[in-house]
């Protein structure tokens, strides 16, 4: 699992990536109320909003971490969206997504360098 400073979280199997907003993220937003994720077909580029998360506290874009086409949202979430407080790295996942350059998951971090990240703010 990779991560960005965005606080979105990156698991590549194969040429698909799996991608969420991290358990720091989802504690920091309190109760999740409501997720949009992307429509596969979709195509982002790395950093783009790809997704909105609204909690009781807030509501924030979430960027895409990898650029690619989206090949499956995580529907559940529209009906469930406590998923992203429950499990935010497991089943709370955003979308998945055809990577078009996996170059672009060398520059994210791992977990220790996310966690040392994290210890910065």
């Amino acid at each position: 699992m990779h991560f960005t400073s965005d606080h979105e979280w990156v698991r590549l199997d194969g040429d698909i990536a799996t991608v969420g907003i991290t358990k720091h993220a989802a504690d920091q937003l309190g109760d999740v109320v409501f997720v949009e994720t992307p429509e596969a077909g979709k195509t982002f580029g790395k950093g783009d909003s790809f997704a909105v998360v609204e909690s009781v506290k807030a509501a924030s874009d979430v960027y895409a971490p990898v650029s690619g086409e989206v090949v499956e949202g995580n529907a559940a979430l529209a009906s469930a969206p406590e998923t992203v407080n429950a499990d935010p790295e497991g089943e709370g996942w955003f979308a998945k997504i055809k990577v078009s350059d996996a170059s672009q998951i060398d520059g994210l971090m791992d977990r220790a360098g996310y966690d040392a990240f994290l210890a910065t703010l």
